[in-house]
């Protein structure tokens, strides 16, 4: 049986989108991709200097691109080509603020390791952070990779990415400058940053604390033993040594560190 098969004139348009119609779509599609590529650039483990820049962005489009379908239907007006520069400004502003609210959080494990290392006299065993592109005592590196791998296993990037994804329904594209409370999660990281450090470092440097007052009391009694000589790598055994009897300690106080920072960028799109 012959089918005919269908015929289009030169006249006819071809089927598909138009020129115009998708210029209007990389355009929308460029507008999501701003929020999402500064959150990747600036969070904690993406952001790192480690992964090369064109990984980045190739990751950055590939999650806008899974999520350009909800906001295919938005409408391109007058209004945000006029004020596309500050449009562009404020989905920046909002994509980094969230992504360095989570790297002040995460920067308590590198607090917390350098104040170890400066106690039990790991302090000049110091290597080149790529991070940083200082000088960082390997206790913190330690603990970096420690913390990023606990927030891998609890699934905090997938968290981190559906809270982004919420993030467009409360503060929509082309809504105006956001209210102040992004700053607020900023102010209120730094200070858990302090906090959480202090709490990570207490159980090696409290130990070590009173290694070092009983190590002072002998040396004040018998000056001629020398002990401070001695205490040297007794105190960098016993960090050593204490540090793995609070790994596990350590590892919950880094998964409350991951909800807590999780739990912050939240209050935000809730409230």
């Amino acid at each position: 049986m012959f089918i005919p098969l269908p015929f289009f004139s030169p006249m006819d348009p071809l089927p598909g989108l138009e020129l115009n119609s998708l210029l209007e779509y990389l355009f929308k599609f460029f507008l999501c991709s701003i929020r999402l590529s500064a959150f990747f650039i600036s969070s904690p483990f993406l952001g790192s200097r480690v992964i090369p820049l064109n990984v980045k962005i190739v990751f950055s489009l590939i999650i806008s691109f899974f999520y350009f379908g909800y906001l295919s239907d938005l409408e391109i007006s007058e209004k945000i080509l006029e004020n596309l520069f500050t449009v562009v400004v404020v989905e920046l502003l909002i994509g980094l603020s969230l992504g360095l609210t989570l790297t002040i959080w995460f920067a308590a494990a590198s607090l917390a390791g350098e104040k170890i290392a400066s106690t039990t006299g790991l302090g000049f065993s110091q290597m080149v952070d790529p991070d940083t592109g200082g000088q960082t005592p390997v206790m913190s590196l330690i603990l970096d990779l420690f913390l990023i791998t606990i927030f891998l296993s609890l699934n905090g990037h997938l968290i981190a990415i559906e809270f982004l994804f919420k993030s467009f329904e409360i503060f929509n594209i082309n809504n105006g400058i956001p209210s102040i409370e992004l700053v607020g999660i900023g102010i209120e990281a730094a200070g858990a940053m302090f906090y959480t450090g202090g709490l990570i470092m207490l159980p090696v440097v409290g130990a070590l604390l009173m290694t070092n007052i009983a190590v002072g009391i002998i040396t004040r009694a018998a000056p001629q033993l020398n002990m401070f000589s001695f205490a040297f790598p007794v105190t960098m055994i016993l960090a050593f040594f204490i540090m793995y009897i609070s790994s596990q300690s350590i590892g919950n106080a880094f998964a409350e560190l991951t909800k807590s920072s999780l739990e912050s960028i939240e209050s935000v799109l809730v409230n």
